[in-house]
């Protein structure tokens, strides 16, 4: 692999930390945040300090041989021990709970950092490997027994992710299981990095030349299995925003059809109120609520608490369900409201003194169905043919 298959996720990953670090120096406290920049700075530094020319330049400013090898270990344990920390913060729990596990991990994977850097300091490793060291040293004492740790730390890391991500997802559904499954794919291939550079350390101590594996087939696999994995953790993210969003504006055009059937009664938007085409959607929701409202207090006094128990018993005997049912009937009430409404221009009734009926709506998923109903309901559409354009105002 050349410095470029390293340099260019290590940068996605430095853009992907920039783009976190305000929301960090505001909710410094929120530990799920704080696990998650600190594997995007762990991800970025192993790809940097892992590419060939990051090593030989750190073994020449330092004038130590081979002194990247235990910095690369160091910082890929760390990044196994960011990862089991984001999946148990992200998972939740108790706090407490949560915070206790965290702390081992931390603690386990620390004492392995810690380990790592004494056991290059008790070996001998004088020249330079940029490529091979694992399989070149691994008979070296002390030296041996840090690529050793090194890859039964990730190792265990890998496996403990597969089962927690697996376990996890038989628990929810949606885009979150969807993650999960492909950060389980993502360490498959973090597993089958592991067995590669193990299988060619267990063929230099056969006898076997399998340098192979791990200096050209590993490094290929642990690329793939982090960008894969990098995925897994954003796509819950990513696309639950998208959802959300869509969701968002699916019930700004639904409840356009109700927005349009009071508008028939006269206009709804306040003058000199205007949304913006950049406006949020949720804003839009919020504005279009208001002028349904608005129009609900305005036809108030045609509303015919008759008519709408007629529509509720009828809707009722054609099989819908309660909430249904109470949604058709606000709908024929708004309908045949509208046209009693549109047959008294003069608003004669308006002058008159009539308590007016309460609000039909009780929130924004009843206004959703009402304006549903007023589309697609047989019992509404039949009330609009019945109501009659004029003398024909509720008392």
């Amino acid at each position: 692999m050349k410095g470029s298959d390293y340099y260019i996720p290590a940068a996605a990953m430095a853009i992907s930390l920039a783009f976190k670090l305000p929301a960090l120096r505001r909710n410094w406290r929120d530990p799920l945040l704080r696990s998650v920049c600190a594997l995007l700075f762990l991800a970025g530094s192993v790809f940097t300090f892992a590419a060939p020319p990051t090593i030989a330049a750190v073994n020449r400013w330092t004038g130590i041989p081979n002194v990247s090898a235990p910095l690369v270990y160091c910082l890929i344990t760390a990044f196994s021990a960011s990862c089991l920390v984001l999946i148990v913060n992200w998972r939740g729990g108790p706090p407490e709970e949560t915070r206790r596990i965290s702390r081992r991990w931390i603690l386990g994977y620390g004492a392995v950092v810690v380990a790592l850097i004494v056991l290059f300091a008790l070996g001998d490793a004088p020249e330079e490997r940029l490529r091979d060291l694992d399989t070149y040293y691994v008979t070296t004492p002390y030296i041996r027994e840090m690529i050793v740790l090194y890859l039964a730390a990730h190792t265990v890391a890998a496996v403990v992710m597969v089962v927690l991500c697996l376990r996890w997802s038989l628990q929810v559904r949606g885009w979150l299981r969807a993650g999960l499954a492909v950060i389980v794919v993502g360490y498959f291939f973090n597993l089958s990095y592991d067995a590669t550079k193990f299988t060619a350390v267990f063929g230099v101590w056969l006898g076997v030349d399998l340098d192979y594996f791990s200096t050209y087939v590993a490094p290929p696999i642990a690329s793939v299995g982090a960008l894969i994995s990098a995925i897994g953790f954003i796509v819950p993210l990513v696309c639950q925003r998208v959802s959300d969003s869509w969701q968002t504006w699916a019930t700004y055009r639904r409840l356009g059809t109700l927005w349009h059937e009071l508008q028939k009664a006269g206009p709804l938007s306040t003058p000199g109120v205007r949304m913006s085409w950049w406006s949020p959607a949720e804003l839009r929701i919020l504005q279009r609520e208001s002028d349904i409202h608005d129009g609900f207090l305005h036809l108030g006094p045609y509303f015919d608490q008759a008519r709408r128990a007629e529509a509720y018993a009828q809707a009722r005997h054609l099989g819908g369900d309660e909430e249904t049912a109470r949604a058709v009937a606000d709908a024929a009430m708004v309908a045949a409201a509208v046209q009693a409404r549109t047959a008294d221009p003069e608003g004669l009734l308006l002058a008159e003194d009539v308590d007016p009926a309460p609000d039909p709506s009780e929130g924004p998923r009843d206004l959703v169905r009402i304006s549903y109903a007023l589309r697609h309901s047989p019992v509404v559409e039949a009330v609009r043919r019945h109501a009659a354009p004029t003398g024909s105002l509720p008392r």
